[in-house]
């Protein structure tokens, strides 16, 4: 059935862009193949070594990751993750490239300029309800990835709660509201995550501390090439600082069933060690692909996600930044909000890199970058 208030939507949308003056020829329909796939994800891959320090993990660490005794899950959760396909069969994952590893626990980076439109065919592989709500960029309300009383029925809900084995192409329009200033050229940042809980209902909360979460790039008409690559850049890299809390994962009760059977779910220790306080999905780890060479052009983009502890101060060792008019080495970050920054590296060498909340870095909330 022809949704025509999407078409009429589009039409408008054409017409705004035109009057904009953008070259309707400039922009494309940018389409990804996305499931929601259940994982089985390892916080600390170098365990027992804390990969920072190259020790073996001290007691103090051994909270969060040390999962040895029968009431306790570890390093190692059963999650979700966005994962990228080939094409609309899903029978084949597309592979991430090396520019793109450090990416983690995150579902694949949406690329695309001002005046494209964002195509994502969405597929549910996992047992509970998933949807992709993005922030930024313009979606109808077949798009939303929401579910919640908003006066719509029929298609226009079909986005809201895609159930397991189920499939919604969510469209979002990328109008110039989401993309850089008329004071800057740069390329700019927003999230896209699940909206629903385990019953379909309203919730962010459990979804993403389940994993599903990813992002969004948005650049000037013309910058982001149709294979992906950034005019004036040589580098870009997304860093997520956020402390998954596992205890309000949908998975808690299968990871604890099979990692930790005689925890107490009441147990504030036991709470406390499923607090994984991670970048990427990742604790104590050196991130693979965090690599640029000297004099490059690198941008920088991180983001939050979380609760009243996700106060976050990311701060670079070694290099510093450019932010606005100003230059740093430390940035401020509040759940749901995101920087970009561009990074001009002087300085050769392994550089830490880590949240400066003291509870964060003891807890994990630390790798490392290089500069050859």
């Amino acid at each position: 059935m022809v949704n025509v208030s999407r078409l009429y939507y589009r039409a408008s949308l054409v017409l705004l862009l035109l009057i904009a003056g953008v070259p309707i020829a400039d922009a494309h329909t940018r389409t990804y193949y996305i499931a929601a796939d259940e994982v089985m994800w390892d916080y600390a891959p170098s365990y027992p070594i804390n990969a920072i320090t190259g020790e073996e993990f001290t007691n103090e660490q051994n909270v969060f990751v040390d999962g040895s005794s029968a009431d306790r899950i570890g390093h190692v959760y059963k999650k979700a993750q966005f994962v990228e396909y080939k094409d609309a069969s899903f029978s084949e994952v597309k592979e991430r490239t090396a520019e793109w590893e450090h990416l983690g626990v995150l579902g694949p980076a949406i690329l695309a300029n001002v005046g494209d439109t964002i195509e994502v065919v969405f597929k549910n592989n996992t047992g509970n309800p998933a949807s992709m709500h993005p922030h930024g960029v313009f979606y109808a309300k077949d798009s939303e990835g929401a579910l919640y009383d908003d006066g719509t029925d029929g298609s226009d809900k079909d986005d809201d709660a895609v159930p397991p084995g189920g499939m919604h192409t969510y469209v979002w329009e990328v109008s110039k509201r989401a993309g850089p200033t008329k004071w800057s050229k740069d390329p700019v940042i927003w999230l896209y995550h699940s909206h629903v809980d385990e019953n379909g209902r309203l919730d962010e909360t459990r979804s993403t501390n389940a994993g599903l979460l990813g992002p969004i790039i948005i650049s000037k008409k013309g910058w982001r090439r149709p294979n992906g690559k950034l005019r004036g850049f040589d580098r870009e890299f997304i860093m997520v600082f956020t402390v998954f809390d596992e205890n309000k994962s949908y998975f808690l009760d299968e990871n604890k069933a099979y990692f930790a059977p005689t925890a107490d779910p009441d147990d504030e220790d036991f709470q406390e060690s499923n607090l994984m306080h991670s970048i990427n999905g990742f604790v104590y780890t050196k991130i693979p692909g965090l690599t640029m060479q000297k004099g490059e052009k690198v941008r920088w983009y991180v983001l939050a996600l979380g609760t009243e502890v996700d106060l976050h101060t990311p701060h670079w060792h070694g290099n510093t930044l450019e932010w606005g008019r100003k230059r740093v080495d430390v940035i401020n970050l509040l759940p749901a909000t995101q920087r970009a920054m561009t990074m001009r590296p002087d300085n050769a060498g392994t550089w830490l890199y880590h949240c400066h909340v003291n509870d964060h870095f003891e807890a994990g909330m630390v790798t490392t970058y290089t500069v050859e």
